[in-house]
């Protein structure tokens, strides 16, 4: 890990994703987190706020030193208790069964193995729990013009943003992970190109 991608890119990202315009989206995907979560690519606490009182823990999995440092006043804030364990979604040092839920806001689509990550988020959750996701992914399957711009702009996402993708089928990946997906919205971020801003949300369940 170089410079950009440990001193730079956590703080790009913690500015990127506390816009405005995340937090609706924040607040629908945390609706109906119950239990012991788990959440993958915790970054910078940006979900902290929308955890409902359901919750009982949260463990979050984060790579980045800077990125939990800059979470530290939002987990002061709330009474859920949140501790840091992991480094890596692609490995969790958990036992099976582990969680109630799990968590994974814009990390399935730059985590490097999406596959593995899911697998293992699998293998912690107690037979049915959920999975609550919002990634970026492929447009609607009517916007091919969109998808033609994704795939033509992916490299340079790649690159300026730690990895990120705007072409994988996030749906499909939570399918063939095992889960059953239980509720599904593909959309478009208000204000953002559409190349760049097409969202998959939802929730699915772990056998």
């Amino acid at each position: 890990m170089g410079f950009y991608t440990e001193r730079v890119l956590p703080r790009i990202v913690n500015v990127a994703c506390g816009v405005k315009t995340a937090r609706p989206v924040r607040q629908r995907v945390c609706a109906g987190l119950t239990g012991e979560v788990v959440e993958i690519g915790f970054g910078s606490g940006h979900n902290v706020p929308y955890y409902p009182a359901t919750v009982t823990s949260v463990t979050g999995v984060e790579p980045s030193d800077l990125g939990w440092k800059l979470a530290g006043k939002r987990i002061e804030a709330t009474d859920i208790p949140v501790r840091r364990a992991g480094l890596d979604g692609q490995s969790l040092p958990f036992d099976d069964n582990r969680f109630d839920t799990a968590l994974s806001t814009w990390t399935l689509c730059t985590i490097p193995d999406a596959d593995a990550a899911l697998r293992e988020i699998r293998r912690v959750l107690k037979p049915g729990g959920t999975l609550h996701f919002v990634e970026h992914g492929l447009a609607p399957e009517e916007d091919e013009k969109v998808r033609r711009w994704q795939r033509r702009v992916d490299p340079l996402q790649q690159r300026l943003a730690g990895g990120c993708h705007l072409t994988r089928p996030i749906a499909d990946l939570v399918t063939n992970a095992g889960f059953e997906v239980t509720e599904l919205d593909i959309f478009y971020e208000p204000g953002a190109p559409k190349p760049l801003g097409a969202f998959t949300l939802g929730t699915a369940t772990s056998p």
